[in-house]
């Protein structure tokens, strides 16, 4: 890969990895209200769900305008874990302003409100999960808003060289078609 030729990758997964940190922030959005609304809960998982599809379509239209149909396992690999990083960086942001200046205290509040209804404690007491689930709570509680971002960053780039694997392997092409 020429030097150009790696510019140009990483101009394309800039831009798609700020595009997929919106496609993230809506889907924290959802997350976030959907503890009180329902639907909101549903798209959330919709647009979780939508993601390695986006960074599919996505890595195709680099392929076929910015490589003129052609693309190596190798190149659509690193675009993928590319986008999942910048995507995954913007996003990391995004998250920490929530929890540093937005939050207060509302998701640990939903969910102490969610493990202190009778079926959960008796959900929990039946299978010995109160103390598990008492620790997880005050870790929660003891966390910063840097710990969320960083801990959401690194599931990001983890995601990304997971689900780069079957994106890069679908998307290669070596031949450009004939219309």
């Amino acid at each position: 890969m020429t030097p150009e030729e790696y510019h140009q990758l990483k101009a394309f997964a800039r831009i798609d990895g700020a595009l997929m940190a919106l496609l993230w922030v809506g889907c924290f959005y959802c997350y976030i209200h959907g503890m009180e609304n329902v639907m909101l809960s549903m798209l959330s998982m919709i647009l979780l769900i939508i993601t390695p599809f986006y960074a599919a379509r996505r890595l195709r239209h680099f392929r076929d305008y910015a490589r003129e149909g052609v693309i190596t396992f190798g190149r659509g690999y690193a675009y993928v874990i590319l986008v999942f990083f910048y995507g995954g960086l913007l996003f990391a942001l995004a998250q920490y302003i929530y929890f540093a200046y937005m939050d207060k205290g509302f998701l640990l509040g939903k969910f102490t409100e969610m493990v202190s209804t009778p079926e959960s404690v008796a959900w929990l007491h039946a299978n010995g999960l109160e103390g598990v689930m008492k620790d997880s709570l005050s870790t929660m509680a003891e966390m910063r808003p840097i710990d969320y971002s960083l801990n959401m960053l690194t599931l990001n780039i983890i995601a990304g060289f997971i689900v780069g694997l079957p994106i890069a392997a679908l998307m290669k092409q070596r031949v450009v078609k004939k219309v």
